[in-house]
């Protein structure tokens, strides 16, 4: 036994002496697919590096704004499916669990933001094998703090519902749409967005925009299936959290494969969990993950705190509210996807010390990014009685929504620009600042506004809340990034 170990089989001698044509066809397809890997990465570092900046975050930034709409699209869709049937307190339940949904996603920025950021600029450095552990060290992190906020959220599911303002009209709704959506698809929704995150990180835009937007026209083709064939009459709720849960299963598992066919030379090689990057990366992961995870917390918190004073008033605000909050996204979406397509790139060259290209590139992309809120202003202070309409039928929701709408898209400006710098200081690996910022914005700003207003007011202070709070924010960040800027530019100039 012991002095055979060493010896071949004699079918395979035979087989690679003759040249077997499985044996060969099979190097013959690992040396084509290690050849494709290495083009790939040339094109990318060709992105990178050397490519005209408009052209570079077109092709980085246009897959992603179309991942981000539909992913508005799918949202919204389950509040559009849900409307026909012209039940507002099914749609208010619906409305309560988007902040909730929203944290899950937050706990993907932790491990995405801060570690896809990081594989960037470990990339700039050219330091390959400790972005691979970043990489793998980002996954399973997701993997296990989705899992935890999972079990805690049916855990505690009674609680939640009512600090968040269910009533006796709106909470077995809302009970049976967080069980659905974040109690059995907590995980693979936390996962799709990380690993959508990892693909940009390395340049492969167009495969993270196509995962995530397979996932929303799936759920938008799952919603009337699920709600009105599949389920009983008044259980569509439950048809809409279902399709959810499956669409969000399907993109994940799309992601694993377009990341395994990649290659095993590709930096998105999952290792063991044992083996962890240096201290200094970990350090770096959390240190913009965290900042993001928080920043994006506060905001759902500005969300739940808007529907539990509109649930103050009646029902009907609290639809109204609630179908808001999912329309004025389109724009906001659009300029997500401006800065995670020109995240990579800016993250990429402040490593490599390539300054004129970074600032090309963030001037670039905030040029589009206010074009596109401009625009977007002046259609939604056109059209918001249609786009009310849409979503719900009911004349009294329709009426108080189209105001609240025309209100909140005049703050679209400053809330891109608000975004717009906790993204670049995420580039930078500048955590404290981001930190520091949102803190500001939603903490300081934003949540004392909504109570201030609301009681000086009522209930329109509670929706002109957001553009008083970020008038104070865009002010605050664009003087902590240009002091950033100079003391940059000084650095530059010494070295």
């Amino acid at each position: 036994m012991h002095g055979n170990r060493g010896k071949q089989p004699e079918e395979t001698q035979k087989d690679r002496k003759a040249g077997n044509p499985r044996i060969v066809g099979g190097i013959w397809m690992a040396a084509a697919e290690k050849h494709a890997a290495k083009e790939a990465a040339a094109q990318n570092t060709e992105l990178f590096e050397r490519m005209p900046v408009p052209s570079a975050v077109r092709i980085m930034a246009v897959p992603t704004i179309i991942g981000q709409l539909i992913v508005l699209i799918y949202n919204m869709a389950d509040t559009f499916f849900i409307g026909r049937t012209n039940n507002p307190y099914m749609v208010a339940g619906a409305s309560l669990i988007l902040p909730v949904f929203n944290i899950s996603l937050s706990l993907a920025g932790l491990a995405g933001a801060g570690g896809g950021a990081l594989i960037s600029r470990l990339l700039g450095q050219k330091r390959v094998e400790e972005a691979r552990k970043v990489y793998s060290f980002s996954i399973w992190l997701s993997i296990l703090i989705a899992g935890i906020f999972s079990v805690a959220v049916g855990l505690f599911m009674e609680p939640l519902m009512h600090l968040l303002g269910a009533d006796h009209n709106t909470y077995e709704y809302a009970h049976v749409y967080a069980a659905c959506v974040i109690g059995l698809g907590g995980i693979p929704t936390v996962l799709s967005n990380v690993l959508s995150t990892m693909l940009r990180s390395v340049g492969e835009s167009k495969k993270a925009g196509f995962g995530i937007t397979m996932g929303g026209v799936i759920n938008i083709v799952l919603d009337p299936l699920f709600m009105f064939v599949l389920m009983p009459s008044g259980m569509e709720i439950a048809g809409a959290g279902i399709a959810t849960c499956l669409s969000n299963c399907i993109s994940c598992l799309y992601f694993i494969i377009m990341i395994w066919k990649l290659g095993p030379d590709s930096v998105l090689k999952l290792c063991r969990p044992a083996r962890l990057p240096e201290p200094s990366s970990i350090a770096q992961i959390f240190g913009v993950g965290i900042p993001s995870c928080v920043a994006t917390f506060l905001f759902d918190l500005d969300y739940i705190v808007i529907d539990r004073l509109m649930s103050g008033y009646n029902g009907i605000a609290l639809a109204a509210v609630g179908i808001v909050l999912k329309a004025e996204r389109l724009p906001l979406n659009v300029g997500i996807g401006i800065c995670q397509g020109m995240m990579p790139i800016v993250a990429y060259n402040y490593s490599a010390k390539n300054y004129d290209r970074m600032r090309e590139t963030i001037r670039f992309s905030r040029r589009l990014g206010l074009v596109c809120a401009v625009v977007s202003i002046t259609l939604y202070e056109i059209f918001s009685p249609s786009i009310m309409r849409f979503f719900i039928a009911d004349a009294q929701t329709v009426s108080l929504g189209t105001g609240f709408l025309r209100i909140r898209s005049l703050a679209t400006i400053l809330m891109f620009m608000s975004f717009f710098h906790v993204y670049l200081f995420n580039s930078y690996g500048r955590g404290k600042e981001a930190l520091f910022l949102g803190i500001m914005r939603w903490a300081v700003f934003n949540i004392p506004m909504l109570f201030i207003l609301n009681a000086v007011f009522g209930i329109y202070g509670i929706v002109w809340a957001q553009f008083a709070a970020d008038v104070l924010t865009v002010a605050l960040s664009v003087y902590v990034h240009e002091r950033y800027q100079r003391r940059l530019a000084e650095i530059s100039v010494a070295s």
